[in-house]
């Protein structure tokens, strides 16, 4: 079936394709800032909630957003392709800015949540559209390259927002985390506004407004039943179950509808098609692993080896760095070897990594730690641009904002699905652990703080949380020390126990992910120049 986005005819000048560099700089401006915001808005929320109060809502704080942007990620690469890429990015901009600027006058928690989830849906535009605009002004040589460079920058915003953020903390206020993205954000905002052509279409766009609200619906209610599921409630209480429910209801929805739609937001015919559901699959996979695992190796540090919160996190700092090489280097190397081989190799690297989780223990140094991350940093930069460009390779013009966004939501997706999983896994392996080696002992220990009974109603319950005493100076100090000196061995061992589950589980997600990588048939990079008329009609459409 011919679709609208087929059909119209795109028209443009010459100016914005004598613009691609200033293109290339807002672009590049636009990513720095909005990834820099998630890590600098991490670092600033312990001062936060000192000023506005609601501990109990701090996790709202990022739930929130990670909601919104999320299930938008899909919409905006199919209004990409449907209105033009300057009108949908321009208009994530503003809503990212405007929102910003709403965070930072923000005076109790639950405005600062609301104004956070309407962040999400700015970021959640802005997300896809730079692969989006790369993918459109390159081929397919030059797009390895670029999306090398721009991985680059996302990495290096995970390296420099905490100093940043810990910075404006202390320097400023709070509120300044959130104001810093107004001059940055308007300035990129006026640079790709100008630098991308308009989008001139002939003929009636048809939004598919049913299947936008079924997603939304359904894919909103999966994520917080996967957040709050065996953290706030149990799996099987009641507003989990009817979460899952609502979930199932409107996914199932939503494929009908969009088997139906001729404009669909995620056309079902997509899932046939080999690329599409290989890649897609490798990128979900890599990110159960990855995401549910790499959030582990801070808590290991901290409560086995015994480092600082802020030695356990320059730990991470390598795992970054060499991410942000490898994707730059990647994005070269990918046109001498090919996309399938790097990606086996990366997935291949990343799962040396993971083993290299497993023989972590008591002895366990912080430069051997930091070299694990670097590993996994290694096979991550070598895969993660890997996952866009090959989609973007095989499909058309006309559908690629449909299949770029595909790929960064269904990374999210698995990301959250991971923490989920990997979290259920080590609370299931503690539980018994604790069960069979702590309990006996706790139900003989004096209690004249009423501790030790907490302890004991936890190890069932939330037993993550027993763990808390190897972390806090505050809590050992309320225990006598012969019960201290007594238990913390068992609860290392435990942690040590469930903590390599998780990373063996995390591996045989990458695995299987590694496995599915064989499966990719031969995608060809494309090394056509492009005619000016061509790239026009590209960013414009």
């Amino acid at each position: 079936m011919t679709t609208n986005n087929e059909t119209f005819q795109e028209k443009a000048d010459d100016k914005p394709f004598k613009s691609r560099g200033l293109l290339i700089i807002g672009l590049m401006i636009a990513m720095l800032f909005g990834a820099l915001d998630q890590t600098i808005v991490g670092t600033a929320m312990p001062r936060i909630v000192g000023d506005l109060g609601g501990l109990s809502l701090m996790a709202w704080l990022t739930t929130a957003y990670m909601l919104t942007s999320t299930v938008v990620v899909p919409i905006a690469g199919k209004l990409a392709d449907l209105i033009g890429r300057r009108v949908v990015y321009v208009t994530g901009l503003v809503i990212f800015i405007a929102a910003s600027a709403l965070c930072g006058t923000a005076h109790n928690m639950t405005w600062l949540i609301i104004f956070r989830a309407l962040q999400g849906i700015g970021g959640g535009i802005m997300m896809p559209m730079a692969m989006i605009i790369i993918g459109d002004i390159f081929t397919g040589k030059e797009r390895g390259k670029w999306m090398g460079v721009f991985g680059g920058i996302f990495g290096l915003s995970s390296v420099i927002g905490p100093q940043v953020g810990g910075w404006i903390v202390d320097a400023l206020n709070w509120r300044w985390v959130f104001y810093i993205n107004l001059p940055v954000g308007i300035l990129a905002a006026v640079v790709i506004a100008l630098a991308l052509p308009k989008h001139k279409n002939e003929g009636k766009v048809i939004f598919d407004i049913p299947g936008m609200v079924t997603m939304i619906i359904g894919v909103v209610s999966m994520l917080l039943a996967l957040t709050f599921g065996g953290v706030d409630y149990t799996w099987g209480s009641w507003q989990i179950v009817g979460l899952f429910a609502v979930a199932v209801v409107a996914l199932v929805s939503f494929g009908i509808i969009e088997s139906r739609a001729r404009e669909p937001i995620l056309p079902i015919r997509l899932f046939k098609n080999r690329a599409f559901s290989t890649i897609n699959g490798v990128g979900f996979l890599m990110a159960v692993g990855m995401f549910g695992a790499i959030m582990f190796i801070p808590l290991f540090m901290q409560g086995i080896v015994g480092v600082s919160a802020s030695s356990s996190g320059t730990i991470m700092t390598p795992m970054m760095i060499t991410m942000i090489v490898t994707s730059i280097i990647g994005g070269q190397l990918v046109y001498k070897i090919g996309v399938k081989s790097q990606m086996i190799i990366g997935m291949a690297v990343m799962a040396i990594g993971f083993w290299m989780l497993t023989t972590m223990g008591l002895e366990t140094t912080k430069l051997y730690a930091s070299g694990i991350t670097m590993v996994l940093g290694l096979g991550m930069g070598l895969v993660m641009q890997l996952l866009t460009l090959a989609l973007q390779e095989s499909f058309p013009k006309s559908e690629m904002g449909v299949v770029t966004s595909s790929s960064q939501f269904f990374r999210s997706i698995g990301g959250t699905l991971g923490m989920t999983v990997l979290g259920a896994v080590m609370n299931s392996q503690s539980s018994k652990t604790l069960a069979t080696d702590l309990e006996p002992i706790l139900k003989q220990a004096p209690d004249k703080t009423g501790m030790v009974a907490q302890m004991t109603d936890k190890i069932h319950s939330d037993p993550q949380s027993i763990y808390s005493m190897l972390l806090s100076p505050a809590l050992k100090a309320k225990l006598p020390a012969e019960f201290v000196n007594t238990v913390s061995p068992i609860l290392k061992h435990s942690m040590i126990l469930s903590l390599h589950t998780v990373f063996w589980v995390g591996l045989a997600f990458i695995l299987v992910g590694t496995v599915v990588t064989f499966t990719i048939g031969k995608i060809k990079l494309s090394v056509r120049e492009k005619k000016p008329k061509d790239v026009l009609e590209s960013v414009a459409g």
